[in-house]
């Protein structure tokens, strides 16, 4: 599982009050729990004005890369900050993230075709919005595809994200994420499938618990990557279990060898 670290982000009150003072040990502190977490790539989202997001963007991606070599996650809802952003990272890492809304795939697609080791995550979206059934959610991803296309962006730098909303709020669960994540899986096997996986749980109690259940539903139909806090080693212990139970982990070798790194805590012996 490609595990994006969630926990350097501005709409986070602890961080945002942290971007505000300017607190580096704050950021670097969540920056090394991450790592040591078992994080693929440390996402860093600003959540300021545009007006002052890329000078606090090119702040915290200094701190970040002060304390771990992860690659970074640019995160912004502005094309314009990410390409403003992005040199500012000293390895290539992952631009988030290009949609079907306005110019987005006309800004970002054309910088992913010169700089070919940056990945980039895509949301299933469009100027309508987040699309409510499948069928429409798969019409945006034949659009992202084709331009990724036009721009040689191969399947396998592009982690498509089919957009998991509340499930209190949701007439069919997590329907319409496992029918798009398998069909992706199936036409796309080498594309990466991605989720901010605490979306399903917002406005429940016991948020962990959802957490972890559309976690393993999501990774049985085809799920590859998560937004998600790495930090959580119940979380991380379920993803690794859950790749050894589908057949994708030989003989448990990453499980095994996440236990003994401690990555899933103190394990209670059972009676």
């Amino acid at each position: 599982m490609i595990v994006i670290g969630e926990k350097i982000n501005g709409s986070i009150p602890a961080v945002a009050d942290a971007i505000a003072r300017r607190d580096t040990a704050f950021i670097q502190q969540r920056a090394i729990a991450q790592a040591n977490g078992g994080a693929t790539f440390i996402d860093c989202c600003a959540s300021v004005p545009e007006s002052e997001e890329v000078e606090t963007l090119h702040w915290m991606i200094d701190c970040i890369q002060a304390v771990t070599d992860l690659p970074i996650a640019v995160d912004s809802p502005s094309p314009d900050v990410i390409l403003q952003s992005y040199g500012f990272c000293r390895r290539p890492g992952l631009f988030n993230s290009v949609s079907g809304e306005g110019e987005k795939m006309d800004k970002l697609f054309p910088v992913l075709a010169r700089e070919k080791d940056w990945q980039v995550i895509a949301l299933l979206s469009d100027n309508t919005g987040i699309p409510k059934n499948a069928a429409d959610r798969l019409r945006v991803f034949d659009k992202i595809m084709a331009k990724a296309a036009e721009y040689d962006v191969a399947p396998q730098r592009i982690h498509i994200d089919p957009l998991v909303e509340m499930l209190c709020t949701s007439e069919d669960g997590i329907e319409t994420n496992v029918e798009v994540i398998s069909t992706i899986r199936k036409r796309y096997p080498t594309i990466h499938i991605t989720a901010a996986v605490s979306n399903i749980s917002f406005n429940l109690p016991v948020r962990k618990i959802v957490n972890l259940g559309f976690t393993v539903l999501a990774m049985n139909a085809g799920l590859d990557s998560a937004i998600l806090d790495p930090t959580d080693r119940d979380m991380m212990g379920v993803i690794y279990a859950t790749e050894a139970l589908l057949g994708l982990d030989g003989y448990c070798m990453d499980y095994i060898g996440a236990y003994r790194k401690g990555i899933f805590g103190p394990i209670k012996k059972q009676a």
